[in-house]
């Protein structure tokens, strides 16, 4: 089913030009209406399918989506308002990108979607490169599978400068060992947001991202 009309873009257009308090409370009723009520029904369908595939997913939408408020505390832009939603879904939700994850948002830019690992401790990033290290044939297989390659052409993460001395080797034939985060992103059409098929389309993207998913949540788990 569909859930957005084509005022969730023309709101955000029109916050994207008007970022104050005072123009986002005389809209509220707008946003509850056209916004956040959508976003949050297509949010538990997105929770009730990937849970439906993996049973540790236990979350809520409200454990999933994050607050439309900017956190400007150490930034240079005010302005108050994000102009776009976004949710993750994972064992842990928003407050877990540590752990093998769903991300998507929607908004200004059209859709972006992310899925892998990000922020994670020493100990979660000794693991993963751990089982890289010692499964360079079976990662290299997923990252270069032909319709993963197709809808994720590159792994990205910030990189670490220098490489610690017992993953050197590693890295010489797996590069990706360098990075501090691994995930994968895509960016759909605009025009996808009205479309009733959305959540099938968020749904095909997931499945891609499945086996890299499945890899990096199995390096986690096997050294707790």
């Amino acid at each position: 089913m569909g859930y957005f009309t084509s005022d969730y873009l023309a709101f955000f257009k029109e916050l994207d030009k008007n970022n104050q308090k005072i123009w986002f409370d005389q809209n509220r009723n707008r946003y509850e209406n056209t916004v956040k009520i959508p976003f949050r029904q297509l949010v538990e369908e997105m929770i009730v399918r990937i849970q439906s595939d993996n049973a540790d997913v236990l979350i809520n939408p409200s454990e999933a989506i994050f607050r439309i408020n900017r956190d400007i505390r150490f930034s240079k832009d005010k302005t108050p308002y994000k102009t776009h939603m976004a949710a993750m879904i994972s064992a842990g939700g928003k407050k877990a990108r540590y752990l093998p994850g769903f991300y998507f948002q929607i908004g200004i830019n059209g859709i972006r979607v992310y899925s892998g690992v990000h922020d994670l401790d020493k100990s979660n990033l000794e693991a993963i490169r751990k089982t890289i290290a010692e499964n360079q044939k079976t990662f290299g297989k997923i990252i270069s599978e032909k319709n993963f390659m197709k809808h994720f052409p590159e792994i990205h993460g910030e990189k670490q400068k220098r490489i610690p001395p017992e993953f050197q080797e590693a890295y010489i034939h797996q590069p990706l060992i360098a990075n501090k985060d691994f995930y994968v992103l895509r960016d759909l059409d605009s025009k996808l947001i009205t479309h009733e098929n959305l959540s099938d389309k968020l749904m095909d993207i997931y499945f891609v991202a499945k086996p890299f998913l499945t890899f990096l949540g199995k390096a986690i788990l096997k050294y707790k």
